[in-house]
């Protein structure tokens, strides 16, 4: 009877540590998220090379075309020290913005980055911070028809790059967008 009990208080033990240490995990992961994991980790990133209407070519990118360049941003699990091929440069203006995924889910926070042209009836007039926008794009599902807020925005050249991920796995293909200053030479 002695070792039925010790047993049954070992295996209430190994239950509760089991329980504890995966709600731990699960908080650890919501309070210590970078703004990569929360807002891309869990996503699946669309390769499509198609671009918005209207988009320009840059006159003069700090990145040419076909060159390399080593990714300081961490955007999504893997992208941070990653070299990326440059695969299209466009001047326009860049906003982070929050929004809901039409998908349902957490609100996204601080996405970098859409463009003018990634926003619906955006016209030539930039939005200033705090205006409320419908976004166009589709890179993440869940973006295209969502309503959200500008965080920020800047007039800038923005780049189009593929890149392996330094924490291995599938090629990146046209990875919209990244900023010149999330760039460096290799």
């Amino acid at each position: 009877m002695n070792k039925g009990l010790i047993g049954l208080g070992i295996f209430l033990m190994v239950l509760l540590s089991a329980c504890s240490n995966s709600n731990t995990e699960n908080n650890n992961q919501a309070d210590t998220g970078t703004e990569a994991t929360m807002e891309h980790g869990n996503m699946e990133h669309s390769d499509s090379e198609e671009l918005p209407e209207g988009l320009k070519e840059a006159t003069n990118p700090t990145f040419s075309l076909e060159s390399q360049a080593v990714i300081t941003a961490d955007h999504m699990p893997g992208m941070k020290d990653a070299t990326a091929t440059i695969v299209g440069a466009y001047d326009t203006t860049v906003y982070a913005v929050s929004y809901t995924p039409t998908t349902g889910g957490e609100p996204v926070k601080n996405h970098k980055w859409v463009i003018q042209e990634d926003i619906e009836n955006a016209g030539d007039t930039p939005f200033k911070q705090g205006e409320t926008v419908v976004l166009a794009a589709d890179h993440m599902p869940g973006m295209k028809g969502a309503t959200a807020t500008v965080d920020s925005a800047q007039s800038t050249t923005i780049y189009m790059v593929d890149y392996v991920p330094t924490t291995g796995g599938d090629p990146v293909r046209n990875h919209k967008w990244l900023t010149a200053d999330e760039l460096t030479a290799p």
